[in-house]
């Protein structure tokens, strides 16, 4: 260990210190990463949404908007419904 003389000098002494708080900071990262892994709290499963509210919210949210008045909102909740008049198929 003592090769270069009876002693270390200063840059021993400083390679060796910045050794020792480098592992000491790698092996505190690596304590809390795993900690933070094994702690992690099970997502919760995500419920789709049901298909038949997503037309009638775009609609109700053009209607809020302006972009239709009410007869025309009322006519094409309707038929979304099912309870409104439907176009013929030829």
């Amino acid at each position: 260990m003592y090769w270069n003389g009876h002693d270390m000098n200063g840059w021993g002494w400083f390679a060796m210190s910045i050794g020792t708080v480098l592992l000491w900071a790698l092996l505190i990262t690596v304590a809390v990463l795993l900690f933070r892994t094994l702690n992690r709290a099970p997502e919760p499963p995500r419920t789709p949404t049901p298909s038949a509210a997503a037309p009638e919210r775009l609609l109700a949210e053009r209607f809020a908007r302006g972009e239709i008045d009410e007869e025309q909102y009322r006519r094409s909740l309707a038929v979304l419904r099912g309870d409104g008049p439907t176009l013929a198929k030829h």
